[in-house]
């Protein structure tokens, strides 16, 4: 027998969530991406679920998890716990359906996150400084009140709402070899791959489905080399959406037969990934949805042949957005900042001036201070921030500045 015959989501139930969801998401577009297809030598496509409903992918599964339930099940309400994005795909869903939603949410979620969920008329719950204190936290109060949990990735229905973006991609990129996306708990990388894994199985072709996580919050690498559930004891990424710790059980078990690999990229590389985004695809993403572009420009991924990125959210704190420009700026060679100890006497500052005007580099910032424990008497400190133009421009603006005796010390 087939091991896709025998898994616990089947292509017959993601096309049944297919049916369940029509007229109630976006089919959402795809975009080319000719600056990305030219840096892996094959043509890229965007998949863009930024431009869901509610900004991501999770109203799928949230929808059809949520449609399925009983008349006495929805009269009761649901509860579910969320970071951002399934929380607003639960109120989303609720709210069409008419169902009372109780929503967890760790303390510190971004405010624009917690503004849209109660926007949608969800009740929220601040609770826990994660996601899994948070799930834990809506699995009790569930149990303790009878309302029904909906849970972000470890379900059947959810699961085969989230494989409905593998319908889709096949339908608007029929010679698709690859598909990227992020995985957290894994609901949308386990129906992805069940869906067009079959349908590659019916079309007698191969097409390689591979996760992609942020390396400080990678539960899958270890849990599928152990061939058993291993959870993180530390979560640390920006990238909330899959800031996971512990995958999934059915997910899981899906994932470890069919996807063909599980990767793992930095936060600069998904600083740079957010900033090529911004720059070169006019798309707003969140660092979660990025991993897959990541993974892409860092090479993780050979001969990728025709790719399909799925940019899972574009739901991201314009504060956090702030920071990662920055970062992925930085990362880039194209914002430096350096710090160094002058002579306190006139005329330092303003050679240092001439030194990075010569160059070419433009001061956004600078600090000037005389008080500190490590500032000897008669000199002075200084931290300049520098818009530079690559990482060899900063070489130079740092090679003509020791030419010039200073010691500069690059902070960024």
């Amino acid at each position: 027998m087939n091991t896709l015959d025998t898994l616990p989501v089947t292509l017959d139930d993601v096309l049944e969530a297919q049916k369940l969801l029509d007229g109630i998401i976006t089919r959402t577009p795809v975009e080319s991406s000719r600056a990305l297809g030219s840096m892996v030598g094959g043509e890229v496509f965007f998949k863009c679920e930024n431009l869901q409903r509610a900004g991501s992918f999770k109203v799928r599964g949230a929808y059809v998890r949520m449609a399925k339930l009983s008349a006495e099940e929805k009269k009761r309400g649901v509860v579910a716990a969320s970071a951002g994005n399934h929380a607003q795909g639960v109120a989303v869903a609720a709210k069409a359906l008419g169902i009372k939603a109780r929503i967890y949410m760790p303390l510190g979620v971004a405010l624009p996150k917690l503004a849209a969920t109660r926007s949608h008329g969800a009740e929220v719950v601040l609770h826990g400084h994660n996601v899994d204190e948070a799930l834990a936290e809506a699995q009790r109060y569930a149990d303790e009140s009878g309302m029904v949990f909906v849970h972000p990735f470890d379900n059947v229905d959810v699961v085969s709402g989230q494989g409905t973006v593998g319908l889709e991609i096949l339908e608007q990129i029929p010679n698709v070899d690859t598909i990227l996306m992020g995985v957290g708990g894994g609901g949308l990388l386990a129906g992805v791959a069940v869906a067009v894994k079959e349908r590659a199985r019916e079309l007698g072709r191969e097409i390689r489905i591979i996760g992609v996580q942020a390396e400080n919050a990678a539960a899958y690498p270890p849990s599928l080399a152990a061939d058993a559930l291993v959870p993180l004891k530390k979560v640390s990424t920006m990238a909330d959406g899959i800031a996971v710790g512990r995958p999934g059980q059915l997910p899981f078990s899906i994932i470890r037969e069919l996807v063909d690999d599980v990767v793992t990229v930095s936060e600069d590389s998904l600083a740079r990934a957010l900033i090529f985004l911004l720059e070169r695809a006019k798309l707003v993403v969140e660092p979660a949805g990025a991993v897959g572009v990541a993974a892409l420009m860092d090479g993780k991924i050979e001969n990728p042949g025709t790719t399909a990125v799925i940019l899972s959210g574009g739901n991201i704190d314009p504060m956090l957005m702030l920071k990662v420009i920055q970062r992925g700026l930085s990362a880039a060679g194209r914002y430096m900042t350096v710090r160094m100890m002058l002579d306190d006497r006139p005329g330092s500052l303003a050679t240092i001036a001439r030194i990075i005007a010569e160059n070419d580099a433009n001061v956004t910032g600078l600090d000037h201070t005389r008080v500190g424990g490590s500032i000897s008497m008669g000199d002075v400190s200084i931290t300049v921030n520098l818009e530079t133009k690559g990482h060899e421009h900063c070489e130079q603006v740092l090679g003509a500045l020791r030419a010039e005796g200073f010691q500069p010390i690059v902070v960024h």
